[in-house]
């Protein structure tokens, strides 16, 4: 029986860790997140201080909502499911802070909330995150799911590679369906996706490290 626990740990221990993109860290750990997509880019600066919750600064220039967001994001690891040779997180973000309007009308309340879940072994991958917005001006909500895969299982502290694609749906965008592939590379503590949204011809790039 200890000889099982044993090797469920070290299998979880040596799994990839799509899990680098998640929202808390190990307790203590900081972390700086950036998204870039075409539509917002946003940076999300936060500190662990168990290994459940993270709170930090995050700020966000929207171009479709035309209004820039600073505020605070606390997330909390609501439930993580452990197997021998997979693992699943279900992930709350919430945010609080002042919207300004790019047209200069004047800054308002804002806040956000989003939903994630993921599910990985060391070879598939999964995740699906809604969000919604309120920026005083304007609301949004939208939904994001990715599946990816890994065309070698590589070592611990080695160069990790996932062929991904995400799928988005903005119900009140022009194009409410939108997909991107993308490649993510991750080793250590740094961790860099890029890729490519063909129905909108923009370019993705995000970047995370942990410190």
């Amino acid at each position: 029986m200890l000889n099982r626990y044993l090797a469920a740990g070290l299998a979880l221990a040596a799994l990839p860790l799509a899990a680098e993109a998640r929202p808390v860290s190990y307790a203590g750990g900081w972390t700086v997140m950036q998204d870039n997509n075409g539509m917002y880019s946003s940076l999300h600066v936060h500190y662990s201080p168990t290994a459940f919750d993270s709170v930090g600064l995050y700020a966000e220039q929207n171009w479709d909502m035309d209004a820039a967001f600073t505020g605070l994001q606390y997330n909390r690891l609501v439930r993580r499911w452990n197997a021998p040779h997979s693992q699943g997180n279900l992930y709350l973000k919430l945010g609080a802070g002042v919207a300004d309007p790019f047209d200069d009308r004047g800054q308002r309340g804002a806040a956000f909330a989003a939903v994630s879940a993921d599910w990985e072994t060391r070879r598939v991958f999964v995740s699906w995150d809604s969000r919604a917005r309120d920026f005083g001006i304007d609301q949004s909500v939208s939904h994001a799911a990715r599946v990816g895969v890994a065309p070698y299982v590589a070592e611990f502290g080695a160069l990790h590679t996932w062929a991904m694609v995400q799928v988005e749906n903005h119900p009140e965008a022009d194009t409410p369906v939108q997909v991107t592939p993308l490649l993510r590379f991750f080793r250590g503590p740094l961790l860099v996706e890029a890729g490519y949204t063909l129905e909108e011809e923009r370019f993705l790039l995000n970047w995370i490290y942990r410190f």
